[in-house]
């Protein structure tokens, strides 16, 4: 087995609302603003490589969304998720495998792309299954008023019509290499990956989205996306 972390993009949001109630006088010590009070953010995927299997962890935020969906979470940078592929000699179509941790826009928006005349929506990886969790699905085609802005049925949605869709149960490393427990916190039923690595387990429990200045996790605070 590989792991390849990969860099899928940047993005700029609005540093109050991912720190929520702690005062800007402190987070913008290690995260300063620009002059519209927004951070940078970094978007990260994992590649796994084994034996016939190539697997995607999270797909990033996609390009598909409108201008003004663009105003609130600006891309910027060179960084995307088909340079990072190719870097490593590989192309979309190669995976066969997507595993969602779970369903807000920036770790599965890249899961779904326009058509051709862009008359409707498809599936962005043809070849390879998408893979979920039940109660988590559940949770993000249902969601609270608090998460619903995280949970876009474009990125949803036309995974489950594309036939493409499955849902661990049972024994996931039969499934799709690797063991997933499922926990509350950032969300409902979010999945945390377990590899054994040399006998020894490493646990991955947020693939994708970090400050750009990775202070975040090792504060005394943490974002206010969190329900946890």
């Amino acid at each position: 087995m590989r792991i390849y972390p990969i860099q899928t993009g940047n993005f700029k949001l609005d540093g109050g609302a991912m720190f929520g109630v702690v005062p800007k006088s402190i987070w913008q010590k290690t995260n300063p603003a620009d002059s519209n009070n927004m951070i940078e953010m970094g978007m990260r995927s994992l590649l796994i490589e084994d034996g016939n299997k190539l697997i995607l962890i999270d797909t990033g935020m996609g390009n598909k969304q409108s201008d003004k969906f663009f105003g609130y979470y600006y891309q910027f940078g060179d960084f995307s998720l088909d340079t990072a592929l190719a870097s490593l000699g590989f192309h979309r179509d190669d995976i066969t495998d997507v595993f969602l941790t779970h369903l807000h826009f920036d770790h599965c928006g890249g899961s779904i792309q326009w058509n051709k005349n862009q008359t409707g929506y498809e599936p962005a990886f043809k070849n390879a299954k998408f893979w979920s969790n039940q109660e988590h699905w559940n949770w993000a085609i249902h969601p609270n008023l608090r998460e619903k802005a995280s949970f876009l049925k474009e990125n949803i949605l036309p995974i489950q019509e594309s036939g493409q869709l499955n849902f661990i149960s049972g024994n996931p490393i039969q499934q799709v290499g690797f063991d997933v427990l499922k926990m509350d916190g950032h969300t409902e039923k979010q999945c945390y990956l377990k590899f054994f690595i040399k006998e020894k387990p490493l646990f991955l429990w947020q693939i994708y989205c970090q400050l750009l200045v990775t202070y975040l996790y090792l504060m005394l605070w943490d974002m206010i996306q969190d329900l946890y």
